[in-house]
């Protein structure tokens, strides 16, 4: 356990990059040979639109990096937060925080970019890729990126959470994105072990159905068992997905980086969350 927060007290930028090329790679490549979907798409066209996002995505919170490491300091030497409450073994402590810092930083803000309609027409974006794999994990338009590091932030400030634990958290947040994002072909028994715990992807893909109910469940990023407490939990069978969002399908649209970060600013046309149902 030492080793652990040793190494993400002082994890440097070079393996944080690393992690996030490495398993962006691994993940094209098992999606490549065993995938869900054989999408008729060219997959480094698409990748090219995603990569961008990703990009900004890493220009925001690296910009804002300050924040989050003086926010921690505070908290930490004036032992403000949830995690000092009572006194706990420092596994249970890491655990706990790592969960609630899913459920503040990417949970409970992904459930209210569903819920507050400015939110949503910047989150849109993210539903409007229409081949989803492995890197559409960060596809974010720069404007929500700016309010997922605000929830991050408040997360820390909540919960009191030291540096090495947001470097543990976002680590396991990029994996398990590109992870719950890959299109690929799980045995079932393997999705449903993992699931008990983890997003897979035959949970999360449902939420990237181009309509409701299923584009409000499954909001998990690394754990599963908070749809399952706050009943946005759902499975469908996955081969008839249709990935993208009702009100966006035209795909020119949708893959032009020009337009996809005017989006969120163009005259309202309606949100999914308005919209008609469809039972699969």
């Amino acid at each position: 356990m030492d080793s652990i927060i040793d190494y993400f007290s002082t994890i440097p930028s070079s393996h944080r990059t690393l992690i996030l090329v490495g398993g962006l790679t691994v993940f094209w490549l098992i999606e490549s040979a065993v995938p869900l979907f054989r999408f008729d798409y060219r997959k480094w066209k698409h990748a090219k639109v995603n990569i961008f996002f990703t990009l900004t995505t890493i220009v925001i919170n690296f910009s804002m990096a300050f924040i989050l490491v003086k926010t921690s300091e505070y908290v930490v030497v004036n032992k403000i937060g949830l995690l000092y409450i009572i006194d706990m073994p420092i596994w249970v402590f890491l655990i706990v925080g790592v969960m609630l810092m899913d459920l503040i930083s990417a949970w409970f803000i992904h459930w209210l970019e569903h819920q507050v309609r400015w939110m949503w027409r910047f989150h849109l974006v993210h539903h409007t890729d229409q081949h989803i794999d492995t890197t559409s994990a960060n596809r974010h338009h720069p404007g929500e990126s700016v309010f997922r590091f605000v929830f991050t932030t408040l997360a820390v400030i909540i919960i009191g959470a030291p540096m090495w634990m947001v470097f543990l958290y976002q680590t396991m947040s990029v994996v398990l994105t590109q992870f719950n994002h890959a299109n690929v072909m799980m045995p079932k028994w393997l999705d449903n072990m993992l699931g008990v715990v983890f997003c897979t992807p035959d949970i999360h893909r449902i939420h990237h159905h181009y309509r409701l109910p299923y584009t409000n469940t499954n909001y998990g990023n690394i754990f599963s068992i908070w749809d399952r407490i706050f009943g946005t939990y759902a499975m469908v069978d996955n081969s008839k997905l249709v990935y993208g969002v009702d009100t966006h399908m035209d795909s020119n649209e949708v893959h032009d980086i020009g337009t996809i970060l005017k989006i969120p600013f163009k005259k309202y046309r309606g949100s999914l969350i308005y919209e008609q149902e469809e039972k699969l």
